[in-house]
């Protein structure tokens, strides 16, 4: 299958590839259908990228990467509809912004995937987590294909 996006051009994907969020995400209610993927220049930054809207593409890390001891809280309830076998299976990321030449890690708001059942979901954490925390990097360039 391809899609056409706005960063990338066309893209070749495979529909096992493609990862359901029912509820879609904040902002994003509309695009349930996402595909993950790599940047040929960061290894530890992927996009999230809308199939449905090609001018949707949302830079991703694991939040550990940033925040070595960040860990999710969050109700079983949040994540029945993932159906998950057990917590440890599943996949965390959170959203990275940029506004002038900060960035910022969104540990409010993770995303939480089932890669083998191909189902996401973006879940608001019950403990004290920041929406935002500038990233420290030494690489400016680190979103350098984003918006």
């Amino acid at each position: 299958m391809q899609i056409h996006t706005t960063r990338f051009g066309l893209v070749e994907v495979d529909v096992a590839d493609i990862l359901l969020f029912p509820h879609g995400m904040i902002a994003f209610e509309d695009c349930r259908h996402w595909v993950l993927l790599a940047d040929d220049g960061n290894e530890s930054l992927g996009w999230l990228q809308s199939v449905t809207r090609g001018e949707v593409a949302l830079a991703v890390v694991s939040p550990r990467r940033f925040a070595p001891d960040y860990q999710v809280h969050v109700t079983r309830g949040q994540l029945a509809a993932l159906e998950l076998s057990h917590f440890d299976a599943a996949y965390v990321l959170s959203i990275i912004s940029k506004s002038d030449d900060d960035l910022t890690l969104n540990l409010k708001a993770p995303l939480i995937i089932n890669l083998d059942r191909r189902l996401g979901r973006q879940v608001i954490t019950t403990d004290e987590q920041p929406v935002a925390r500038q990233l420290a990097t030494s690489r400016p360039a680190l979103l350098r294909k984003s918006a």
